[in-house]
């Protein structure tokens, strides 16, 4: 169980969000608040439960520390919700449709000795708050790194973060993972699964070793795109930081993190940043899809694990036991189709004599379609991907001219890390910093473009009159 370091870390992150705030730009310190509270914060079960609300932890006290801070100095600069209508309407639904899902789940259910309780209006609010809580980040996010500029900063800060992560990352691959035990008291995850290889993956404070390998190589990534620009300065140290963090990398023993570098490195040396936007977009487009083709029997599964066994025997059965796994929660979501099942694990299968949960949820969008429905699963893999889908129209026109030359590198991000919420749920406040970035720049430059036309249209007007 969490000590009372853990406890304390959380509660005194709005003050370390105060001094960031008092001391930087408003985009700087929303950057480094919810990269530092990500990466150095107790997982949980470390966090606070109180009536009414959803519980209060690593991943929304430093969002919501920052969105009072906002509020109580400068204000927004606009609207909270996007401008983007189909944006907003998926903002919408992401937030309000667990209403729905309390409401369509009244009834408790029972598995053998196992009793779990229908859902109220106590719950509807917890959901709804749990959601707009989970989507802060994003919405900060478009609203002051829209820019170009703001853009740089967070890939020079994904840069930072993910070097300076190394330290620790060092020391559990030499000592095993400790660092959240001798500091917080507990093991956030099972130690076993951090033996790989013959040595160890680190999990420093963050959930799994995987989330960790997942942001060494986002850091990897930034550091490329950063020395792939004509007009920095620090080119040199970005090479150097790529070969630092492609270096540790390897170390982390992470499979899936590996590929995923090895497929954006070249991507992102060698593509114009038109083509760069397009891949993003078809590889989001296919993860999206993957519950549909799954249902349809189009997943290749069988190849898929035949080449898993070429690599190795043990990731070919993990694969499986996905796989498996997959097959009898989706049939058990079906059961709820539209609103899912909600919480207190109604979207699992327990053992009705022991009562112990008989399947595990590790992609994010089984998660959600059991516990939210078809309706939560496409809010937000909506959300995740209308950014992607705004930008490539914009690449197609006079718009591309003036994106940030920072975009392509991070719509690869983001669409790789959507790859990832299949096999994982490696959704973070990282992931809605990106993602709120590339929608306001994308709202940004729509918005010019239509500045643009109008003054064009003005200007022809004012011609054919004189």
């Amino acid at each position: 169980m969490p000590n009372l370091a853990a406890t304390l870390a959380l509660a005194v992150w709005p003050l370390i969000s105060l001094l960031l705030f008092a001391q930087r730009p408003p985009r700087h310190a929303l950057i480094w608040s919810l990269l530092l509270g990500y990466l150095f914060l107790p997982e949980r079960p470390a966090g606070f439960d109180f009536p009414l609300m959803p519980p209060l932890d690593k991943h929304n006290i430093p969002a919501l520390a920052a969105f009072f801070l906002i509020l109580t100095r400068s204000g927004l600069p606009g609207p909270l919700l996007p401008v983007n209508p189909v944006a907003r309407a998926l903002t919408l639904v992401f937030v309000f449709s667990p209403l729905l899902t309390a409401m369509t789940n009244p009834l408790p259910v029972s598995y053998g000795v196992v009793f779990l309780p229908g859902l109220g209006l106590k719950n509807a609010v917890a959901l709804v708050l749990g959601q707009f809580l989970l989507i802060l980040p994003f919405l900060l996010a478009r609203q002051f790194l829209a820019t170009g500029g703001a853009q740089r900063v967070l890939v020079r800060a994904l840069v930072v973060a993910g070097v300076l992560y190394t330290i620790p990352m060092l020391i559990e691959i030499r000592l095993s993972p400790q660092l959240n035990m001798w500091f917080y008291g507990y093991y956030q995850h099972e130690f076993a699964q951090t033996i790989r290889f013959g040595g160890f993956r680190p999990m420093v404070f963050l959930y799994h070793g995987i989330w960790v390998a997942f942001f060494t190589m986002i850091g990897l990534i930034c550091a490329l795109a950063l020395w792939r620009l004509r007009d920095s300065s620090r080119r040199k140290q970005a090479l150097l930081a790529a070969a630092w963090l492609a270096v540790v990398l390897v170390l982390a023993k992470s499979l899936g993190a590996l590929i995923f570098a090895a497929v954006l490195v070249p991507l992102v040396l060698l593509l114009t940043q038109r083509a760069q936007i397009r891949v993003a977009l078809v590889l989001a487009l296919l993860a999206t899809a993957y519950p549909v083709l799954k249902n349809a029997d189009l997943v290749p599964e069988d190849r898929m694990l035949n080449a898993a066994a070429r690599v190795d025997a043990e990731r070919a059965g993990s694969l499986r036991f996905r796989f498996d796994n997959e097959t009898r929660l989706i049939e058990r979501a079906y059961e709820k189709p539209f609103f899912g099942w909600g919480s207190y694990g109604r979207n699992q299968i327990f053992d009705p004599r022991s009562g112990e949960i008989d399947t595990v949820t590790d992609g994010r969008w089984i998660i959600l379609i059991g516990t939210l429905g078809w309706v939560g699963y496409l809010a937000e893999f909506g959300l995740l991907l209308w950014p992607l889908v705004v930008l490539w129209w914009l690449s197609r026109g006079p718009a591309a001219a003036r994106m940030a030359a920072t975009t392509g590198p991070l719509c690869l991000l983001l669409a790789i890390n959507i790859v990832d919420l299949l096999p994982n749920a490696t959704l973070t406040p990282v992931t809605w910093l990106i993602t709120g970035a590339l929608l306001g720049h994308a709202e940004r430059l729509t918005v010019r473009g239509a500045a643009r036309s109008r003054l064009g249209a003005m200007r022809l007007k004012w011609r054919s009159v004189m």
